[in-house]
């Protein structure tokens, strides 16, 4: 039997790391809480500036339909400069005439006023007089209080949800990061095991005579990384990464035939069809110029962008991407989000236009995305199940429609759906 003394701690010793850790300890909950309570002053700041000037509910519909064309909530430059932190720089006593008629500031002589119309290329802003000064304040106290949204897939956004950061996306990035993990924290297990068998001979050996013949049998036997690597926890755990590599490499050949649900990646350039689509009711056919009437709709150049933002937010960072697109004579390397394998045929034009069929029908709320991702699998079970149940509304249109549907109204079918007129043929979608 061992001596029971040899596993107590030295009192000193003892005494030494008890009062390390309650210092520690104590120190970490000084610094949270002071960072807490620094944290709550600074909003309880910012909240009482934006309550003192006006209701910053009523400023964002205000900011929204007069001043976004032009400013951005943030720092970024639109055609006018950003109103981010715009009261560390002029007053609200100030803010209110400029907004009202501001060349009337200007010609007053005042000298920020002058130098600002002279940075912006003596661009003329819009004069709202109408406003009522409560209604400025209003404006500015959203301005104050504005935070840049996240969107669903972690990005972070910037004016009208314009996404301005970057972040992973796509479940198979889950799965690498999943298995990353795990072969590191095997490895840091087989280190500490070893590390733990290490430490275990030595003090054995030096009890050694207090240890019995069979103690002493086992503590002859040299240590083996082989005994280790035969062991079962490490054959279990050999046998979890084999199976979590496999799965992973299943799941990314089915994406790289389509099924890919959920997928939203990082674009060269942060778009939000939310901002375009959706609040500005841009069509798609105008970026995507072959829906309606080819098999692709096809990706949008550089020079389409180019007819909006030949002007507008020329220095923002994104629009600058498309500039040097095109000094470059290089096209933008679009992410492909929805992509179907090889074998299957799809036409847009005959779905859109013949058919009549949103782009939300295959696409999801296109409108209400910051970062487009892909909603519907896409699957070959998903498209024959939309053609068994897809009526067929738009006959009157074409009389090669006309003369199906009369074919069905004398056999005692009401409605035609895709599959009554061949949606189901497997020459339809492969040949």
């Amino acid at each position: 039997m061992l001596n029971p003394e040899t596993f107590k701690m030295n009192t000193f010793m003892y005494s030494v790391k008890r009062n390390y850790h309650y210092k520690f300890s104590l120190t970490s909950i000084l610094v949270l809480v002071f960072w807490a309570i620094t944290s709550f002053a600074q909003a309880q700041d910012t909240l009482k500036t934006a309550s003192a000037l006006g209701d910053a509910t009523a400023g964002q519909a205000l900011f929204e339909a007069n001043c976004q064309s032009c400013h951005a909530a943030t720092d970024e430059v639109v055609v006018g400069p950003g109103l981010k932190d715009i009261l560390k720089r002029r007053t609200i006593e100030w803010l209110i005439p400029w907004v009202k008629n501001s060349q009337k500031v200007i010609k007053s002589g005042d000298p920020y006023a002058v130098a600002l119309f002279e940075k912006y290329n003596k661009a003329v802003m819009n004069s709202f007089e109408g406003l009522k000064d409560d209604e400025i304040k209003s404006i500015f106290a959203y301005v104050e209080a504005y935070k840049p949204p996240v969107s669903a897939g972690g990005q972070t956004t910037g004016e009208a949800g314009q996404p301005t950061g970057t972040a992973e996306s796509g479940t198979s990035n889950y799965f690498t990061l999943l298995l990353g993990i795990l072969v590191v924290v095997l490895v840091l297990i087989l280190a500490v095991l070893v590390l733990l068998m290490s430490v275990l001979n030595r003090f054995l050996q030096q009890r050694e005579g207090d240890l019995s013949n069979a103690d002493k049998e086992v503590l002859n036997q040299k240590f083996n990384v082989f005994s280790v690597l035969q062991s079962r926890a490490f054959l279990w755990g050999i046998t979890i990464i084999f199976v979590v590599v496999v799965v992973k490499s299943g799941f990314d050949g089915l994406v790289g035939i389509g099924m890919q649900q959920g997928y939203a990646p990082t674009q060269p350039i942060a778009f939000s069809h939310k901002l375009h689509a959706g609040q500005y009711e841009i069509d798609c056919g105008y970026c995507h110029t072959g829906v309606y009437k080819g098999k692709s709709a096809t990706i949008p150049s550089a020079n389409i962008c180019m007819n909006c933002h030949n002007a507008i937010k020329r220095e923002s960072p994104e629009i600058k991407k498309i500039y040097a697109a095109l000094e470059n004579d290089k096209p933008i390397e679009w992410v492909r989000v929805h992509n179907l394998p090889d074998l299957a045929y799809f036409n847009h034009a005959q779905h859109t236009n013949v058919a009549g069929l949103a782009c939300e029908k295959c696409h999801g709320e296109i409108k209400e995305m910051e970062v487009v991702a892909q909603r519907a699998p896409l699957t070959m079970g998903w498209c024959i199940n939309c053609h068994r149940q897809t009526v067929v509304e738009h006959a009157a249109k074409n009389p090669y429609y006309d003369r199906l549907m009369e074919y069905h109204a004398k056999h005692g079918k009401s409605q035609m759906t895709v599959e009554n007129i061949g949606g189901l043929e497997c020459s339809k979608c492969h040949y």
